[in-house]
């Protein structure tokens, strides 16, 4: 009998559950805003719910004894063995958070539920869901970056999560790369998510456009003011020709890829998995990421080195929470 397990994906803006099986795939997917006005306890009692919602759902269905547990990813800093969540991002009044024991005793009190449950950071949620059902699958050692409003990652080695000593293996986005420039995020200056997460591109672009001017007929896709700049208005501009736009994917590109060559340097991984939002420019980002990542390393570096697209969307959260519940992951 195929085993089946519950992946919940905790963000500032939405909870999200779905039942994986280990064989099958995705059979159910639900997404549901966060309370965040209503703290900590407010959302691990949302999550409780949603929890033996699904879970009673499909029960019957799959059965009891093929359920292999609730896989838990959660923003911030998480340590895995204590089960505690410190400073999510987006997440306010979460400083320092038992979420782990706290799901499992309302679980447990409310819903008679004592079952198998792991908490693991976001981004290596999301890079043990390509490892089991996406684009990493055929990879031994491999880093998954995400590029949406912050830039995070997530490392395989040997087909096993490396988290570190710590639990923060993998945050490329904290990696410096231009410590005297101006860009600052978490105090921390000209790392790769100050200079590339979604707000940092927007004002790249904006400083630009202000620098070189535009063409009138990007007004359309950029709105009078550039009011509506986004990555995906550049994305559209850059498709028709506007070089102000292949400009902007290009430094950000480059960017990216000098951040990558570290990861190469630094650890001898050839294989990257590339996802989140901003990563759906495609080509307009993998092509300069990917020839500014060879620039910045060794030519004994470049045997292997692969560049590929995250497979599984945003649903690589989900996947990887509940694959943790049944793969040989940690």
């Amino acid at each position: 009998m195929s085993r089946w397990a519950l992946g919940v994906d905790l963000g500032g803006t939405a909870v999200k559950i779905a039942v994986i099986d280990e064989d099958a795939g995705m059979l159910e997917h639900e997404r549901h805003p966060t309370k965040l006005d209503e703290g900590p306890e407010g959302i691990v009692g949302q999550i409780g719910s949603l929890v033996f919602s699904v879970y009673g759902r499909f029960r019957n269905r799959l059965g009891e004894e093929g359920f292999a547990g609730i896989g838990l990813g959660a923003p911030g800093a998480v340590d895995s063995e204590r089960g505690m969540l410190s400073y999510p991002p987006n997440l306010p009044g979460w400083e320092h958070y038992a979420l782990k024991s706290e799901l499992q005793k309302l679980l447990i009190r409310d819903y008679a539920m004592d079952c198998l449950l792991i908490l693991e950071n976001d981004a290596n949620i999301a890079a043990c869901g390509e490892a089991v059902f996406g684009a990493g699958r055929a990879f031994s050692d491999f880093m998954m970056v995400t590029l949406g409003t912050g830039v995070g990652g997530g490392i395989l080695l040997n087909r096993k999560l490396y988290r570190g000593p710590n639990g923060t293996a993998g945050e490329i986005g904290y990696l410096t790369i231009d410590f005297g420039g101006k860009s600052v995020h978490a105090g921390v200056r000209g790392t790769v998510e100050s200079l590339i997460g979604k707000k940092s591109i927007v004002d790249m672009a904006l400083d630009t456009y202000r620098l070189h001017g535009r063409e009138k007929w990007s007004e359309e896709i950029h709105g009078s003011n550039l009011c509506d700049l986004s990555p995906r208005t550049l994305e559209k501009a850059a498709h028709h020709g506007d070089p102000v736009a292949g400009e902007i994917w290009d430094r950000v590109g480059s960017i990216l890829g000098v951040g990558l060559a570290g990861v190469v340097a630094l650890m001898d991984i050839r294989k990257f998995v590339l996802g989140g939002g901003i990563s759906g420019a495609g080509n307009l980002i993998f092509s300069p990421a990917f020839d500014q990542m060879k620039r910045s390393t060794l030519p004994s570096m470049h045997d292997g080195l692969e560049l590929v697209p995250a497979a599984l969307g945003n649903d690589a959260g989900v996947y990887g929470a509940a694959a943790l519940c049944f793969s040989s992951l940690l």
